[in-house]
């Protein structure tokens, strides 16, 4: 369905973030202190440089790059098998998904409704993302490594109209951070913060993207 006309054309694309949105918050960052050969004591300490280099691995930069970056806060190093490794854990641990969101995604793919993804997430997790079965339920995929930009650079948003050939009034989007949410709404586009699948229900009926429900 082409989205590129004026007026009140129906569905809307729906655009999804995926971490904390589509995923459950990772639970990996005790086995990534682990195998960084440090104790739980160190947790805070690791996942604040986990998420302190982050902003450059959803960027672009590659693995070994990021976790040598990361292990330099800590007063270590890693080697490439090390890397690989801490790659892996990672990868899994943003991987477990939240089922009721899966439910809202079939829901709305079952009611025909463009799905589009922009989510700001290393290249390693974007090609393991991209085989996963959740991936099939949309039209377009818009990783931030892949583009050397994130989200919420004013940049991103002119790449996903044009992916989605759209206009930013035809496009919903929800995403758990604010400073996102603000940026979408700054480029024109509908924009929620995320509070879970059926906060995003009422929101999906008020715009007319899902069938009111009786009584409504």
């Amino acid at each position: 369905m082409g989205m590129s006309g004026t007026g009140d054309e129906r569905p809307y694309w729906v655009v999804f973030d995926y971490g904390e949105v589509i995923s459950e918050p990772t639970r990996a960052l005790p086995r990534i202190t682990a195998e960084l050969g440090m104790d739980g004591a160190a947790l805070d300490s690791v996942s604040a440089a986990y998420f302190a280099e982050r902003e450059a691995y959803d960027r672009g930069c590659d693995d070994h790059e990021y976790w040598s970056a990361v292990a330099a806060r800590l007063g270590t190093n890693v080697d490439e098998r090390l890397s690989r490794e801490l790659t892996r854990i990672d990868v899994a641990g943003w991987s477990e998904t939240d089922p009721g969101t899966l439910l809202l995604l079939r829901e709305l793919t079952a009611s025909g409704v463009p799905l589009a993804l922009l989510s700001n997430a290393p290249g390693s997790f974007a090609r393991e993302a991209e085989r996963t079965r959740w991936a099939e339920h949309f039209r377009h995929v818009v990783f931030s490594a892949d583009l050397g930009m994130a989200k919420p650079d004013e940049e991103i948003w002119r790449v996903l109209l044009e992916r989605l050939d759209a206009s930013p009034e035809q496009c919903l989007f929800f995403d758990d951070r604010e400073p996102n949410v603000a940026a979408a709404r700054a480029a024109g586009l509908h924009a929620r913060r995320w509070q879970g699948p059926e906060h995003a229900r009422e929101e999906l009926r008020s715009h007319g993207v899902l069938p009111a429900t009786s009584g409504d």
